[in-house]
């Protein structure tokens, strides 16, 4: 058998699939035969993904590390920015 790990759209660089479906994408608009979602049926399919999602318990709670990193961060920014306005006020 011969070795196909090396061949096709799924051996490519993210970037290079991504160049391609987009072109793809692009022509089928064109052409008119792209599926052009009803906002029902968007509303559907994110309804859907967020369950997919949040099943993932790892990957809820690296979320919520990250919120809270970036929360912290703004504290931190802010309590910086009233120490130099009170330095200013002398």
């Amino acid at each position: 058998m011969s070795d196909t790990s090396k061949r096709g759209f799924a051996s490519m660089d993210d970037d290079k699939q991504r160049e391609i479906a987009s072109k793809g994408g692009k022509a089928a608009h064109e052409k008119g035969t792209a599926h052009e979602f009803t906002s029902e049926e968007a509303r559907e399919a994110g309804r859907k993904g967020g369950e997919t999602t949040s099943q993932d318990r790892e990957h809820m709670a690296e979320i919520g590390r990250e919120g809270g990193k970036q929360s912290h961060r703004s504290d931190r920014n802010e309590d910086e920015n009233n120490q130099e306005e009170e330095g200013k006020g002398t």
